[in-house]
């Protein structure tokens, strides 16, 4: 499953982010693979806003399509 199809208030692990300049930029916001996230919000035709710890991070959805999650 990807990031996009993540619902409202789901608690989800990273399984892999396949590019690796894509990667780079998810670590510096502490998005890893490996990570547990929290999805707080999806706004339609918009970012999908993922909790980690304390801090909100909103993920745009083309970017999100890339990202493979599982839930936990």
């Amino acid at each position: 499953m990807t990031l996009d199809l993540a619902n409202k208030g789901q608690k989800l692990e990273v399984v892999n982010i396949p590019d690796s300049s894509i990667r780079a930029q998810a670590i510096r916001l502490g998005i890893y693979e490996g990570a547990r996230l929290i999805c707080s919000e999806k706004l339609p035709a918009g970012p999908v806003i993922l909790q980690n710890r304390m801090q909100e991070i909103a993920i745009g959805r083309n970017l999100a399509k890339k990202i493979t999650i599982k839930s936990i």
